[in-house]
């Protein structure tokens, strides 16, 4: 604007521009390519769910504010969710936070517990939006790398522990891994946790994939380890394991103390939100485990149409142990350049990518690396397949 001087941007946002998620729909939408970018399933949820979102909305619960930490039938549901499935009980009325999808629940939580000069640790590659919402609650991020090792991306404890300073507020988690597909181990998890209560440092973990594990791979969460129900705050989300991605319906679970922290800041973020949709995954999350049981099988079998399809078309495929995502190597290829390889991918083939750099401080660790995600239609990804084919001959 004419003769200001200063930046209209918060200069803790100055180094987030677009996501690469826009830049690649949009990417995707020009071309007419199959967007394998993007993290969205093409086929809703199951329809007894929809269905009573409909009855919920002609019924009128919801259709106004709802209460601000969730509305009971939902906040009761999580809570029976977590003792059903890993024995954690939770008080749903002082230790259940419904959140606008898993975003705001990272945001409210880092916002919540994290000061100026506080350090986070956080795995990387990471999901984009700790990033920015460590530098809006004005901490400094302290990158982890995961690297590969025979066939995953494995966590270096030694790596960890020497990250920890005295200025370290917390650890910020992410089991199953988004984007490399890890699936962090109950051995693993154990040595976070004496970390953690050795150097007394609160834990957020982002669990939203917990259902997607494949190969026998075991979900943990850290809270139900000795010693760490006090220190964690769980989030959780419906839309991963529903298929319902644009309700966003997230949340956390966590002592009395820890969730009305986070509520602090979540009331002044959208105070609250998806009224009808909130009855909705109340009922979704009573499902019998025959559904996620179905849905695990169905997309372990498009994980490994698409890892087969991809190393057929010459990557080096890291097959994950949970998500919905593929990471690749481009060398293979003979490409070291993620974000050129990305953008030029739907001119050469006709499908859309993720640049895994995006989501490393360290660009030069994740640059020959490439996201795909397999959440689609088989007969998308059958044609997916038949177009990188391609690539070799191209």
């Amino acid at each position: 604007m004419a003769g200001m001087t200063r930046p209209l941007l918060n200069r803790r946002l100055a180094e987030f521009g677009t996501t690469i998620f826009a830049e690649m729909s949009a990417l995707a939408a020009r071309t007419g390519s199959i967007n394998l970018g993007q993290g969205f399933p093409d086929t809703d949820g199951p329809e007894e769910i929809r269905e009573a979102a409909v009855r919920a909305l002609r019924e009128g619960r919801g259709n106004q504010y709802p209460p601000g930490p969730g509305v009971p039938e939902l906040r009761t549901a999580i809570a029976d969710h977590q003792r059903r499935r890993y024995g954690l009980g939770y008080d749903p009325d002082a230790e259940v936070l419904v959140t606008a999808g898993a975003t705001e629940a990272i945001a409210a939580a880092l916002l919540a517990l994290v000061e100026p000069g506080d350090e986070v640790i956080a795995l990387e590659p990471y999901y984009d939006s700790y990033a920015a919402c460590i530098a809006l609650a004005g901490g400094t991020r302290v990158p982890v790398t995961l690297r590969p090792h025979d066939g995953a991306f494995a966590l270096d404890l030694d790596e960890l522990k020497a990250a920890v300073t005295e200025r370290t507020r917390l650890i910020l988690l992410n089991t199953p891994h988004n984007p490399t597909g890890t699936v962090l181990s109950r051995a693993e998890l154990t040595a976070i946790a004496e970390l953690a209560q050795e150097r007394d440092l609160l834990v957020v973990t982002d669990e939203v994939y917990e259902h997607l594990v494949f190969d026998g791979a075991e979900h943990v969460p850290i809270a139900s380890l000795p010693g760490m129900r006090e220190r964690t705050v769980t989030i959780g989300s419906a839309g991963k394991t529903y298929s319902f991605t644009g309700w966003k319906v997230g949340w956390i679970t966590a002592t009395p103390e820890l969730t009305s922290a986070v509520r602090s800041a979540k009331q002044f973020l959208t105070y609250v939100s998806s009224g009808p949709f909130q009855y909705a995954v109340a009922e979704a999350l009573r499902l019998p485990d025959t559904y996620t049981d179905g849905l695990r099988a169905e997309l372990q079998a498009k994980r490994d149409l698409l890892s087969e399809g991809l190393a057929a078309a010459g990557f080096g495929v890291h097959r994950p142990a949970g998500t919905y995502f593929v990471t690749t190597d481009i060398r293979p290829l003979g490409e070291t350049d993620g974000f050129a390889f990305c953008r030029a991918l739907p001119e050469r083939a006709g499908v859309v990518a993720i640049p895994n750099a995006v989501f490393y401080d360290h660009r030069e660790e994740g640059a020959p690396f490439v996201r795909f995600a397999f959440c689609k239609r088989t007969d998308v990804l059958e044609e997916a397949v038949e177009r990188l084919k391609g690539l070799q001959t191209g």
